[in-house]
């Protein structure tokens, strides 16, 4: 059965125009006309045709592979829900991860919470590709702002100051 990986990758919402999804691998070049590009693929566990991850590279067109990292599904929280609600344990092969096996009409990773793991691979980008991750969703930080705040004014009050 498929991963149905464009699904997943489409899931997370990168925002990298120039990209594609071959089988279950998502290539992107995140600066136009630069050498680098972003490699990312399913990282499987000791178990068959079960995936416990993703796989993360940077590629230099001329000279390979520069830099990889690995994000686990565990650490960013994707199936945390999932988990709970099967009351999952930590030790089973379910924990964590996904499978190539699925409910009809369903996709494999079914339950899946993506923010974190979309959180890592723009870190991981933005040191990479600068500048190159155009935010789909509003910064975090919008609508905070400093404002300065008048002193109250100082007056002298009968009673003694501590």
């Amino acid at each position: 059965m498929s991963l149905q990986a464009p699904e997943f990758f489409a899931e997370l919402s990168l925002p990298f125009t120039d990209s594609t999804v071959l089988g279950n691998t998502y290539y992107a070049t995140p600066v136009p006309g630069a050498p680098l590009r972003l490699r990312i693929s399913f990282t499987g566990t000791i178990y068959a045709d079960t995936y416990g991850g993703l796989r993360l590279a940077v590629v230099h067109a001329d000279r390979g592979e520069i830099d990889a990292v690995a994000l686990r599904f565990v650490d960013h929280g994707t199936f945390h829900r999932r988990n709970e609600a099967h009351n999952t344990s930590a030790n089973s092969k379910q924990y964590g991860t996904f499978d190539k096996y699925h409910r009809p009409g369903k996709p494999p990773w079914e339950g899946a919470v993506t923010t974190g793991l979309r959180d890592a691979i723009e870190q991981y980008t933005a040191v990479w590709f600068p500048g190159a991750w155009t935010a789909s969703t509003p910064s975090r930080a919008a609508g905070r702002t400093a404002h300065k705040t008048p002193a109250p004014p100082a007056t002298r009050s009968g009673g003694r100051a501590r």
